[in-house]
């Protein structure tokens, strides 16, 4: 494995094996791939992945290792949870999060914003639920950057109810209850890794060599798991219900 600079030829042989793997529902090492792009290539990279029907409006914020700011497309999502239904792959994550969709522009800005803004430039709160399953069987800890061209793990994304901004408050941790059937797979209180769902979407909002073309208004941002990362046995219905909010379920088949 190298991280040598890519050439057009090693970067398009990247994303066509990344996505070969996806169809295929192939998981492989890190040490599959030859050439390992850096986090300046990534970006890039994850750019150019064929998502059909993506409209590149709806993304996942995180941080790297190393505390960088970055985002991942969503894809598929799937707006209306009544009957929401994706697909089952084996090594599923299930995290629950809150995402929020911006009402007004956030542009690359040369003083930084401040967590006001970000709530001033919120439109919508929702409760979501994001499918994580990455083609490396080591996610992001051998090569992150290899992980953020696989969209960081994301393998759709089902939009839950609208919530009230309470739910933004940094110091509101609801009981959040995750059901598979009849077996319950987590029960406690919803906790971003943080202590506040908003701090990862204002980092990002800081990052001054963000796409001008980022964060616009109707962007939709997931911000981040409140449950952890819960591994999945199989598929069916998952019923969630986080206290102060509406119940959603949405079923893997």
């Amino acid at each position: 494995m190298t991280k040598e600079q890519m050439t057009e030829t090693t970067a398009n042989a990247v994303i066509s094996e990344l996505e070969r793997l996806r169809k295929s529902g192939e998981r492989v090492a890190t040490s599959h791939f030859s050439n390992l792009p850096d986090m300046s290539q990534a970006t890039d990279l994850q750019g150019r992945l064929t998502l059909e029907g993506s409209t590149e409006t709806a993304w996942k914020v995180a941080r790297s290792p190393d505390g960088v700011p970055v985002v991942a497309r969503l894809h598929p999502l799937i707006e209306k949870s009544a009957g929401a239904n994706l697909p089952w792959r084996t090594d599923t994550l299930l995290e629950i999060e809150i995402a929020v969709r911006l009402g007004k522009d956030l542009p690359v800005s040369g003083a930084p914003y401040q967590r006001s803004d970000i709530l001033d430039a919120i439109g919508t709160v929702y409760l979501g639920a994001e499918m994580v399953w990455t083609v490396l069987l080591e996610a992001g800890k051998v090569s992150f950057p290899l992980y953020l061209v696989d969209r960081l793990g994301n393998d759709g994304y089902v939009l839950g109810p609208e919530l009230g901004r309470e739910f933004l408050d940094a110091s509101n941790t609801p009981a959040l209850s995750i059901r598979s059937g009849s077996a319950s797979i987590f029960d406690a209180p919803a906790k971003h890794a943080t202590g506040d769902v908003l701090s990862w979407l204002l980092d990002y909002a800081n990052l001054a060599d963000r796409p001008e073309t980022s964060l616009k208004a109707g962007t939709l941002i997931t911000t981040g798991t409140l449950c952890g990362a819960i591994p999945l046995k199989e598929g069916g219905q998952f019923d969630i219900e986080l206290a102060g909010a509406p119940a959603f379920s949405f079923s893997l088949t």
